[in-house]
């Protein structure tokens, strides 16, 4: 079985950077600072060697499905290409955030469908680890049995509880990241029947395919169905727990609302929307998830809390893509440049940390015996990196050669 060591890079190591060279076989890291032993050598001085990405929650493939609003293409075509783009930006995993709704079109259960029968089909083509999060709106019973169907599958999935709905009919007198519990008996819910209420709904018409009047007439009817849900999603979190699978819950609002869910098992929060659910995810020992946008913008383009800031105070774990997968790499860029937190602390916020909230044991840190799952980076003092290698499992991902000599990285 051959060997390659990739030799002379700057290495990013769990609690630390220092200059090292990295023996790859089998698929595995065999060895940090070993003899070449007769392993092809990758020279690799001036360059940044880290653990790859892993990315627990990331949408953008929603944008191979519909690159113009309403108009699909061929789910296939859509999941290789989106592989391409994961490869090219150092993600080596990557869960999908499908979204399970009772919205027809783009987030509807039809459409999850295609994409985990595609994905299936294609699993021996894919060069990331393309998993999926079942992100699962809550007034969805629709979508039990393909819940069923991918947590019964090869790959162990995550679920995520989402509730889109009662934060779409919220008063708008009240701030959504003030919202109450989600199920709490007299919900603040706005008069459906004005114009701001129609004009909120149009943009989810159109993703939908549907008038907004047909869009608010369906939603009044998902929204009668309230009092069935708590059940819905009791049952629905049993049949994870039974599966074993990481469970998330979203946008929480209120500490009854995170309180709720870790008591169901969903023990990471993802994306809180308020202060006050950091601070009671950090004191149950909860891992918090947020945006890599979010910090390579310098803020939330939802007002949310910062993540620079999060992650300062140590209320953020981990950062997943969200919508934009360039993003990982870029949130660590700016977050170093801003001397945030070192370096290695910040990688463990898109390795490290993510591989451990998913179980994924073996993978997100540069240590013998895990997955040779890798990123090679150029990143000359003053300018942005730019990924040359991904090693997915020992297998080259991505490979890209700038025309540029060699030169110390710039730390």
């Amino acid at each position: 079985m051959s060997a390659e060591l990739i030799e002379g890079a700057t290495l990013i190591l769990e609690d630390r950077v220092e200059t090292g060279s990295v023996r790859i076989e089998g698929g595995r890291i065999t060895g940090i600072d070993v003899a070449r032993d007769g392993a092809t050598v990758l020279p690799a001085k001036g360059r940044i060697l880290a653990p790859a990405f892993v990315d627990i929650h990331g949408d953008a493939f929603e944008r191979q499905l519909m690159p113009r609003p309403g108009v699909m293409v061929t789910t296939e075509a859509a999941l290789l290409e989106t592989d391409r783009q994961l490869a090219a930006n150092g993600i080596a995993t990557a869960y999908h955030a499908l979204t399970l709704s009772w919205e027809p079109g783009l987030r509807s259960v039809e459409t999850g469908w295609q994409v985990v029968r595609a994905l299936e089909g294609l699993r021996g083509r894919l060069t990331a680890d393309n998993r999926i999060q079942l992100r699962w709106e809550t007034f969805c019973p629709e979508a039990e049995p393909l819940i069923a169907h991918v947590l019964a599958g090869p790959d162990r999935p995550a679920l995520a509880f989402n509730d889109h709905t009662t934060s779409a009919l919220l008063h708008p007198e009240i701030a959504v990241h003030d919202r109450p519990f989600d199920h709490v008996k007299d919900y603040p819910v706005t008069d459906m029947t004005t114009a701001a209420f129609m004009q909120k709904m149009s943009e989810r018409a159109r993703r939908s395919r549907m008038t907004t009047a047909d869009f608010v007439e369906l939603i009044a009817r998902v929204w009668a169905r309230r009092a069935e849900v708590p059940g819905d999603i009791a049952r629905v979190a049993a049949l994870a727990r039974a599966h074993g699978a990481p469970m998330l819950s979203h946008d929480d609002s209120q500490v009854e609302t995170r309180d709720y869910y870790r008591a169901l098992g969903a023990r990471v929060a993802e994306f809180p929307m308020h202060e006050r659910v950091f601070l009671a995810a950090r004191a149950a020992g909860d891992p918090i998830v947020l945006g890599a946008p979010n910090a390579m913008r310098g803020g939330s383009h939802l007002g949310s809390p910062g993540a620079a800031e999060m992650i300062a105070r140590g209320l953020c774990d981990i950062l997943a893509s969200d919508y934009y997968y360039p993003a990982m790499l870029g949130a660590v860029t700016r977050l170093h440049a801003d001397r945030v937190a070192p370096l290695p602390v910040l990688w463990n916020l898109v390795s490290r940390n993510p591989a451990r909230a998913m179980g994924l044991n073996d993978r997100g840190r540069i240590a013998p015996g895990l997955r040779a799952d890798l990123i090679l980076i150029d990143w000359p003092a003053g300018q942005p990196p730019a990924p040359l290698r991904t090693f997915v499992a020992g297998r080259g991902g991505y490979s890209a050669l700038p025309a540029r000599p060699l030169a110390e990285p710039a730390f």
